[in-house]
């Protein structure tokens, strides 16, 4: 039997705002190559990907630092390409993060390094792309603001008050930098 959108009950489960809590939802990539599939965890607040050996995420055939994702103070995921690489966005378009190279990370968000490709995930309650769970009957002016976004910058600066390592054009690494 057909069901119309207005057919819904009142009561039971009604969708919510995405601000969670600060690096909640399981932030994470899918990994592939070929016939190869993975997943990594994000739990560091910067995350370098290439083939440096002491990258977070190693991947064989790309640059010593092929990208960057920065968890920001927003509670965003925004991903930095150094090397070549496609990015399923619009570089022109309005975004959190400006930048031909760069892009704000939503649930789905695909990009390549070298000859892999990486598609960002987020559990939906925690993905702060569309509010109250998705479209609910419409788009712009019919669609309900969710609240402000909350002031993370508590937890933000908790998890960076630790020296960052940084990695130079040589792929060296200096522990004590931020």
């Amino acid at each position: 039997m057909a069901r119309h959108i207005d057919d819904r009950p009142d009561e039971g489960y009604t969708p919510t705002t995405t601000h969670a809590e600060f690096g909640a939802g399981n932030p994470r990539l899918r990994v592939t190559r070929d016939e190869e599939r993975s997943e990594f965890a994000l739990e560091a607040e910067v995350v370098r990907i290439g083939s440096a050996a002491d990258l977070e995420l190693r991947l064989d055939g790309a640059d010593p630092v092929h990208a960057t994702i920065t968890h920001d103070e927003r509670d965003e995921y925004v991903l930095e390409l150094h090397g070549e690489g496609e990015m399923n966005t619009n570089p022109s378009a309005d975004a959190t993060h400006p930048g031909e190279r760069t892009q704000t990370l939503r649930t789905g968000a695909r990009f390549t390094v070298g000859a892999w490709e990486l598609v960002f995930a987020r559990d939906e309650f925690a993905d702060h792309g569309r509010p109250f769970g998705g479209r609910q009957g419409g788009e712009y002016s019919d669609q309900p603001l969710q609240p402000d976004r909350p002031d993370y910058s508590d937890e933000a600066s908790a998890t960076t008050d630790s020296p960052t390592p940084t990695t130079d054009e040589a792929g060296s690494t200096d522990e004590n930098a931020r």
